[in-house]
């Protein structure tokens, strides 16, 4: 449905006159009403096989895949404007795309230009929305253990309103177990400032704009917005500035849903003035995203899902339904506090990785003889209820073990994976010892609760990271002793050694001439359906050696990845002939393919790169890959697995206090 309306970005940015009824006494109180339950015994995910059944149906597993329609959004769609979707800026004037026709699928060795033939199509179907109505709230405390051993320190609720939680001079601190919110929510009586970790001599990876005038030039010109608020128009999350001082333009946001609605319909997108205005609503929750970048609705839209799993992983999203069930004005910020830097670290690995474009996990070359001794070093040291191992360096994935009767039910998928690389770089507290945290896998289960242990094997330079993750909150010791395990055969193996020499590759290394840079993702991997979804790039190098450099031909690839993907008119194969350089995208049944030459490059030579590029990722797929994903058992008599937790989602999450 297209409904005609002005649609001015202008209007989007403007203060307007929305007054929002607020009662000020009901704000106060608000925290007070919502008061926990007792945690339901009939919700487990053990790898036991009493517990074992399925939480939720397999048609709810939703992955933020770019490609095709995202998002499972009821009602019509409403566009207020046709997009053009042209290629990025740069890319025109004397650029030219051209649709080639593509052959037969083969081999991984492509036949010459004329026997190119498309495969079939592969269109994604869209995911709906995952809401679920177990309630259960229990106490998840958050501790911090000194790397250096010990009784675990769980803050007692006393302590919590304490403001003074900061390092002391030997290198231990203390966590607040929960936040202010946290705490006021369990009834616990504590309403005092939430504590924070104090982090000193940590520096942001990226600038903080926070508290960024709205009304400044600069705001507008960001690049890319993205804002979070609830049904009632409370502000949750804005990407720049604070939520305050944008309460007004939310408020706008918020009518033009609520309008659209009142006629049946949902807003999907507003295109003005060169701007992208998407939304999309999931549950109790409205995202915003407001782009110059030129990407595409679809890949938008992706993003978003995003940042919804990601307050997901954080809340669950059980409690979300509930906590707004009750109350549907809540402000969800007294939850989220502190957990900003962990939102602003998705967005700006969404902008700079492709792995989120390709909906794949990035892996670390190794030799398939390290790699699979790590595997063996992960599968040796396990305890009941362990149900993942993962090793992680250089924020990319060196291997991961999954239980078995978790294999025969489900795969984790790349989101969570990426949701977990996120989490882990999103603070240096993580480095300073063994943390243990609950975390929601939203595309296992979005209403269930991991019990992760997360301790880097090689301080101070804090490179390797190993992650375990555990449906028992209470094995804290028996993982840290899995813990130890590893540690002693991989010094024994000189692993970290090992790990520490490995290194993207070069695009040299391939050998084929004027090949600048390419993107693989492959899909005829061994049992694809039970592991992760995997994709290889090398390094960018010289002409991309500059931020703004590599932003610009990852736009290109974003334009590329939208043609391939078009929810219109997909194409297989494409030559795009851009004002810097030749690009070359190709998706059969067997892999997706985006290369990037020289700008003299014609279509036969790009075909003959592609041919010798494909045959030198046939030889190296064994070190590019995790071709055959390892599994271990954690019990001696294994059934069906199940998606679900010991415990249901709880609110009290412990988040801000590690932030």
């Amino acid at each position: 449905m297209t409904m005609p309306m002005n649609a001015s970005f202008s209007v989007i940015y403007s203060v307007c006159d929305v007054n929002m009824e607020r009662d000020d006494n009901q704000e106060k109180g608000e925290m007070e009403e919502i008061k926990s339950e007792n945690p339901s015994s009939d919700c487990t995910l053990s790898t036991g096989s009493a517990d074992l059944t399925p939480a939720l149906p397999s048609e709810n597993h939703t992955v933020p895949e770019p490609a095709g329609p995202v998002g499972g959004d009821e009602g019509t769609n409403v566009t207020l404007e046709e997009p053009k979707n042209p290629p990025p800026s740069d890319t025109m004037g004397e650029e030219g795309t051209q649709e080639l026709e593509p052959a037969p699928d083969q081999e991984l060795e492509p036949a010459p230009v004329q026997e190119l033939e498309p495969a079939p199509d592969q269109e994604l179907e869209p995911a709906p929305d995952q809401v679920k109505d177990e309630e259960t709230n229990e106490c998840n405390k958050t501790e911090y253990h000194n790397s250096s051993g010990g009784q675990p320190e769980t803050v007692p609720e006393e302590a919590s309103s304490s403001a003074e939680n900061v390092q002391d001079d030997s290198g231990e601190f203390v966590v607040t177990m929960l936040a202010r919110g946290k705490l006021e929510e369990q009834d616990m009586g504590v309403k005092g400032m939430s504590s924070t970790l104090s982090e000193t001599g940590a520096p942001e990876a990226h600038p903080s704009y926070r508290d960024e005038d709205v009304m400044a030039e600069s705001w507008r010109q960001h690049r890319k917005h993205v804002f979070v608020l609830s049904e009632a128009g409370k502000p949750i999350y804005s990407r720049y500035g604070s939520e305050e001082a944008l309460s007004s333009t939310m408020g706008v946001m918020m009518a033009l849903v609520s309008f659209v609605q009142s006629s049946d319909n949902m807003i999907r997108s507003v295109y003005s003035d060169g701007h992208t205005v998407v939304f999309m609503q999931k549950g109790p929750l409205v995202l915003v995203s407001v782009s110059s970048s030129r990407q595409s609705e679809q890949q938008l839209r992706a993003e978003l899902l995003y940042v919804y799993y990601q307050i997901i992983s954080m809340l669950t999203q059980a409690s979300i339904t509930r906590i707004f069930e009750h109350k549907k004005n809540y402000d969800l910020r007294r939850l989220l506090a502190g957990s900003e830097k962990i939102l602003d670290g998705l967005l700006n690995l969404v902008d700079s990785d492709p792995s989120f474009l390709l909906a794949a996990v990035h892996c670390l070359p190794l030799t398939s003889s390290l790699r699979d001794s790590l595997s063996q070093i992960l599968q040796k040291a396990i305890t009941p209820n362990l149900v993942f191992s993962i090793l992680i360096a250089k924020n990319q994935l060196l291997t991961i073990v999954q239980e078995k009767t978790v294999i025969e039910d489900t795969r984790l998928e790349p989101a969570d994976v990426h949701l977990l690389l996120n989490l882990i770089g999103a603070s240096s507290a993580f480095q300073a010892g063994e943390i243990w945290t609950p975390i929601c896998l939203p595309l296992f289960n979005p209403d269930c609760y991991f019990y992760a242990y997360i301790s880097y094997l090689d301080p101070p330079e804090c490179t390797v990271c190993l992650l375990l993750l555990s449906t028992d909150k209470e094995a804290f010791y028996a993982v840290a002793e899995c813990k130890r395990r590893i540690e002693l055969a991989m010094l024994a193996q000189s692993s970290l050694r090992l790990i520490a020499n490995a290194h993207s590759y070069s695009v040299s290394q391939v050998g084929v001439s004027d090949l600048r840079h390419f993107m693989y993702k492959p899909f005829d991997v061994p049992d694809n359906h039970k592991q992760l979804t995997q994709f290889t790039s090398p390094e960018m190098e010289a002409p991309y050696s500059t931020e703004e450099e590599r932003m610009r031909l990852l736009d290109l690839y974003r334009y590329m990845h939208s043609r391939i993907h078009s929810s219109s008119r997909p194409l297989k194969l494409i030559y795009h002939v851009a004002e810097r350089e030749t690009l070359l995208a190709w998706v059969t049944s067997k892999f997706e393919l985006y290369t990037c030459f020289s700008p003299l490059v014609t279509k036969a030579r790009a075909i003959n790169a592609i041919t010798k590029l494909l045959r030198w990722i046939k030889k190296e797929e064994d070190r590019l890959f995790i071709r055959y994903p390892p599994k271990y058992s954690t019990t001696p008599n294994p059934s069906k697995s199940s998606r679900k937790s010991d415990q249901q989602d709880s609110t009290d999450n412990g988040f801000a206090s590690l932030l």
